[in-house]
């Protein structure tokens, strides 16, 4: 059944901006601009007042007011990158052949040794994310960034980079995980 008008409200915390020109956003606040396009969504993106945004449906069905929650909740990650950002912590696991990972210059991850390989594993890092390893604890990375799409895809392709193959994953477990998600500024 279509429902005549299905809406959510977003919330924009003080210091941010939000500017919507035919459902391209672009979000600014204290750690940078993000920008998202959303034209191929049919969803209608309002300002109502400075700290408040309306995403709205007409006459939709129940697959298309699904996408209502999905593009509030893109728009809420963005205003979180520009506030705190992501940070993506990855830890190295390994039974026998310790894993070794230099970050190189142009943020390309080399990883050598996984399960003895002479072969080195090459992954480059997308747009605005950094990474550096960890300080306090062995055999951890730490990948940092605004656009958590971008953080998150980074920290994907590293651990499908290790993934074993032609082994038993039950018995082999070794690989690069991500093991903590958490935001750059924490709340006190």
């Amino acid at each position: 059944m279509k429902d005549i008008s299905k809406d959510q409200i977003v919330v924009i915390p003080e210091g941010v901006t939000v500017k919507v020109n035919a459902r391209q956003i672009t979000v600014t606040g204290p750690r940078g601009t993000l920008t998202k396009n959303l034209r191929h969504l049919a969803v209608e993106i309002t300002p109502l007042s400075k700290t408040k945004l309306s995403v709205r449906v007409w006459h939709g069905k129940r697959k298309h007011i699904a996408c209502i929650r999905t593009v509030a909740s893109h728009i809420e990650n963005l205003i979180t990158g520009v506030t705190k950002g992501f940070l993506y912590k990855m830890r190295f696991v390994y039974a026998h052949f310790p894993i070794n990972v230099n970050v190189v210059e142009g943020n390309v991850v080399e990883i050598r040794n996984f399960l003895g390989e002479k072969v080195i594993r090459r992954v480059p890092m997308l747009d605005g994310v950094s990474i550096v390893h960890s300080t306090a604890q062995k055999d951890e990375i730490i990948l940092s960034g605004n656009d958590v799409e971008n953080v998150s895809q980074s920290a994907a392709n590293i651990q499908q980079s290790t993934r074993v193959r032609n082994k038993d994953i039950r018995k082999f477990l070794d690989g690069i995980y991500v093991s903590e998600k958490t935001n750059i500024v924490v709340e006190e």
